[in-house]
């Protein structure tokens, strides 16, 4: 296969173990799981594994046969780099040396991180200076151990294009910050804009290291089911085909439904069936 296509670890209850959710991955299709570094204190918490349970949980991967490939860092968004609490800037850059350091461990290639400044408070020029600030300290911790970065293309003015994420790319230029964007946001986001989802997509070219696909309706961004809203999996995938990417993650969310394991399936379905639909990757 020429793609690999993961899934995002929230699809499944929180209450499994790691093994159970290796289980479900592979039964239902997916090449690699997605690990999830959120806000909550149970999340934060897998920063500080200790060494044998980072060996622990590589020799389950091994074993099983699904890689954790991708980390999605959204803790962030309660402690942000551009926070205007001096303490809580702090945290910010050991969330990050810390979950780059379990990237090492685990063997994560690229550590998607959230594009905001700040999340529960007002965004402001001082704001945005401190985020551009401890961004560059994270991207050097990154490069030195060897871990990409990727910008989430989000559901706030600050980061919600591909091309507002440039910004920020181009001016640390380094190999070790991209854009990891969100399908199903940017559908939302170049609808308000009257823009064009493709053109945004191909200014990120040779800067996109790899895609959630998301399903959404217009200013709704979460848990809505695929094949249920408007974004057009079809022209995205060929053009992200077309500008070079080939990692792709299943974003979606278990919202307390019995059938999750089905759904697990169903959606798996749904995405393959948009990448048969394209030439180039039938080639």
């Amino acid at each position: 296969m020429q793609y690999l296509l993961g899934l995002y670890e929230k699809s499944m209850p929180n209450h499994l173990s790691w093994e159970e959710k290796m289980y479900f991955t592979k039964e239902a299709g997916y090449d690699f799981l997605e690990v999830s570094i959120d806000e909550s204190d149970k999340k934060q918490a897998r920063l500080n594994m200790s060494q044998e349970e980072r060996l622990k949980l590589v020799t389950l991967c091994n074993k099983i046969g699904v890689p954790i490939k991708t980390m999605c860092l959204s803790g962030h968004r309660k402690y942000p780099l551009g926070s205007s609490e001096a303490e809580t800037a702090a945290r910010s850059l050991v969330i990050m040396e810390k979950a780059i350091e379990l990237a090492c461990d685990l063997g994560i290639r690229i550590i998607q991180i959230a594009g905001y400044d700040v999340y529960y408070e007002e965004s402001t020029p001082k704001t945005v200076a401190r985020f551009k600030t401890n961004l560059a300290k994270c991207v050097k911790i990154a490069a030195k151990n060897g871990v990409v970065l990727g910008f989430e293309t989000m559901e706030t003015a600050f980061m919600n294009t591909v091309e507002k994420a440039m910004k920020y790319v181009n001016e640390i230029n380094s190999p070790y910050l991209k854009v990891y964007p969100d399908i199903g946001n940017l559908t939302n986001s170049n609808l308000m804009y009257n823009t064009n989802l493709l053109d945004d997509l191909e200014i990120g070219k040779g800067s996109i290291n790899a895609c959630h696909l998301k399903e959404t309706v217009p200013d709704v961004f979460r848990e809505v089911e695929y094949g249920a809203g408007h974004v057009n999996f079809v022209s995205c995938i060929e053009k992200l085909w077309d500008i070079g990417v080939r990692m792709f993650v299943g974003e979606f969310w278990y919202t307390g439904n019995n059938n999750w394991q089905d759904i697990l399936i169903r959606n798996h379905k749904f995405l393959r069936d948009k990448f048969d639909q394209i030439p180039q990757v039938l080639d």
